[in-house]
């Protein structure tokens, strides 16, 4: 086997595994949250992770995530370029959601309300994205 047809091969694996958390945070979503509607607030999602990502009360780990995180972001190279419609954004999508379920699991829903830039109807499409069945309160 060649170093070009590995390459293909490890390629094609990590594009199954994109759609594969692809297809199961599509399955695991709100009825009423659709991809446009997430695809939208990356945006504001960047600026929530980078202020995420250097407060100093979240614990190291986390924090180091959401800088690997903000790379990814960043990065012009994606599993499916930006410039594909709406799937072109949907990697981004994906990693953001993974990212913030795990900020919620260690830092609490608390963080992601601090830290959110945008709107309050954003806020709650943030919710769900990180899977947070409760309302903000307050």
């Amino acid at each position: 086997m060649t170093g070009w047809q590995t390459a293909l091969i490890v390629a094609g694996g990590l594009f199954v595994l994109w759609l594969t958390g692809l297809a199961v945070l599509w399955q695991h979503r709100p009825d009423d949250l659709t991809v446009r509607d997430a695809v939208r607030l990356v945006p504001d999602a960047v600026r929530l992770v980078r202020r995420l990502a250097t407060d100093d009360s979240l614990p190291r780990g986390v924090r180091v995530r959401l800088w690997l995180l903000l790379g990814y972001l960043l990065s012009p190279i994606d599993l499916v370029p930006d410039v594909v419609p709406v799937l072109g954004h949907a990697d981004d999508v994906v990693v953001v959601a993974w990212a913030l379920r795990s900020v919620v699991r260690r830092a609490g829903v608390d963080a992601l309300d601090r830290h959110w830039p945008g709107t309050p109807a954003g806020l709650v499409v943030v919710h769900r994205l990180a899977g947070v069945s409760r309302p903000r309160r307050g």
